[in-house]
């Protein structure tokens, strides 16, 4: 493995980064590859100053991040306070309350980031990436910018690039990232692609500004859009207070929250939760209302909604 590391146990690879936006940079993403197989953890330590990409939140429980602030250490996406005992950083015990630092004001202003988990299945000889390509396209006006396995994507948008490069793969799992071209809204996915790229689950995130909130009303005309032309198996919105960059600081924000889900079918839900449709001829949908985007009694009409539907 290229990349340096500040400390290897048989725990814990440590790696102190000092630099304004941590990314899952190839050296990052190959350290991140040798811990999942060595059962070990990333620990990047950054100080406060320091804000995460979103590929590199998204990457998984294999990395954490440890924020070093003064004289002590906290978690930076979850404020935990932890110490390091010689062989990994861990939580310290007993702490009850948030690192102080956790809880002071955000370097800039905060906007809203909407977030769209979408699953999807393929056939085994069609070209990947239209239905990230067409959430992009809707929700920044532009086709995405490019692809790539880590930050920044080394490859401009082309999708039968994409689709060669997962068949390549066989039936190994492949993780990559799809960046948006601008037009005023930032947007980064996360492409999962497994099965010999047969099945896909994908999380694209949009950065809004506090004077562009997302339309989260238009939500159930986007999916009726993306399934006329590219069709999903699901579909969960939701919406979390946050940078219009897509980065994160290590910051208490505020907690994500649904908006709706939409499921392929003419599917009934449990009482309580509206449903409509959101698609129609071969591609029907079916939208949920599962909240406003800031209450977190969404999510337990969300988990109500997953358990109607598995026992149905």
């Amino acid at each position: 493995m290229s990349a340096v590391l500040d400390v290897l146990t048989a725990q814990a690879m440590v790696v102190l980064q000092d630099r304004p936006v941590v990314a899952l940079t190839p050296w990052l993403a190959e350290a991140l590859e040798e811990c999942t197989g060595s059962g070990r953890t990333l620990q990047i330590v950054t100080p406060p100053s320091a804000r995460l990409s979103m590929p590199l939140k998204a990457a998984g429980p294999a990395v954490q991040w440890i924020v070093h602030d003064g004289g002590g250490y906290y978690e930076g996406l979850t404020g935990r306070p932890m110490r390091w005992d010689g062989a990994v950083f861990g939580p310290v015990p007993d702490a009850r309350d948030y690192a102080p630092g956790f809880l002071t004001r955000p370097s800039g202003p905060v906007g809203a980031q909407l977030t769209l988990t979408f699953r999807a299945r393929h056939t085994r000889h069609g070209v990947l990436g239209g239905q990230v390509e067409r959430l992009v396209t809707i929700l920044t006006g532009r086709p995405p910018a490019g692809w790539g396995d880590s930050e920044p994507v080394a490859h401009g948008w082309q999708r039968s690039d994409l689709t060669s490069h997962v068949r390549e793969r066989g039936a190994a799992a492949t993780r990559l990232i799809v960046v948006g071209a601008g037009g005023g809204r930032s947007a980064l996915a996360t492409l999962e692609f497994s099965q010999g790229g047969t099945a896909e689950v994908t999380t694209l995130t949009v950065g809004h500004p506090p004077a562009d909130p997302p339309a989260v009303a238009h939500l159930p005309a986007l999916v009726e859009t993306l399934v006329a032309e590219h069709p999903v198996s699901s579909l969960l919105a939701q919406l979390n207070p946050g940078r219009a960059d897509v980065t994160y600081e290590p910051r208490w924000m505020g907690s994500p929250a649904p908006v709706g889900m939409a499921v392929a079918g003419d599917r009934s839900g449990p009482s309580g939760i509206p449903a409509r449709p959101a698609g129609a001829g071969q591609a029907p949908m079916t939208w949920f209302e599962l909240g406003d985007g800031r209450s977190p009694e969404g999510w337990q009409r969300h988990q109500a909604l997953l358990r109607h539907l598995t026992a149905s």
